[in-house]
């Protein structure tokens, strides 16, 4: 039996996420993969002290499952349906990368100076992991929800706090792959 490798079109992912979203507004309900942390929170008593995950974290165990089917879903496109022959990085890029000390993903869909397991050995790495975390975390929080909730369910139930954030996000991105990642490294 061969083992498909070729990646899928952009189409269908949009179309199976788009079937999600209808799925999910008949029944009521929002999604959003932020919102998880505050269950995983609740689910471990920490409710008891701090009023904010005191909740019925039971009534969003479907927003679990598919925290699990993200999981699984990454493994099977990483291990199964990535085929990097066809992502074609900009050579500017590949230039710009250079000048930071981080070389060119050869063969892979991202550099292992950034994504490797060496970054554990590097204090500054896991500094610019752990501040990084909680400013996604304090900013997922603040805005109201993540990129996914606000880009993709907040966007498609025509939210304008969600278009807010999501233009938020994106100057954020640019501002720190313009600006801010060159002085980090």
């Amino acid at each position: 039996m061969e083992i498909l490798t070729q990646t899928w079109h952009w189409s269908v992912a949009g179309f199976l996420i788009a079937v999600v979203m209808l799925l999910l507004n008949y029944f009521g309900k929002v999604f959003g993969m932020s919102s998880n942390l505050r269950s995983l929170c609740a689910m471990t008593g920490v409710g008891k002290r701090v009023p904010f995950f005191d909740w019925d974290w039971k009534s969003q165990r479907w927003n679990l499952a598919v925290v699990v089917g993200a999981m699984i879903g990454g493994y099977v496109a990483v291990h199964f349906l990535s085929d990097v022959s066809n992502v074609d990085i900009n050579p500017k890029t590949i230039q710009q990368l250079s000048a930071m000390g981080i070389d060119a993903p050869n063969g892979k869909l991202v550099p292992d100076e950034l994504f490797g397991n060496q970054i554990f050995g590097s204090p500054k790495m896991i500094i610019i992991l752990l501040v990084g975390g909680l400013l996604i975390g304090f900013g997922s929080r603040y805005a109201g929800g993540c990129t996914s909730g606000h880009a993709i369910a907040g966007m498609s139930n025509l939210q304008l706090p969600s278009l807010k954030a999501v233009v938020g996000f994106f100057i954020g991105g640019l501002i720190m792959s313009h600006y801010i990642l060159s002085l980090l490294f």
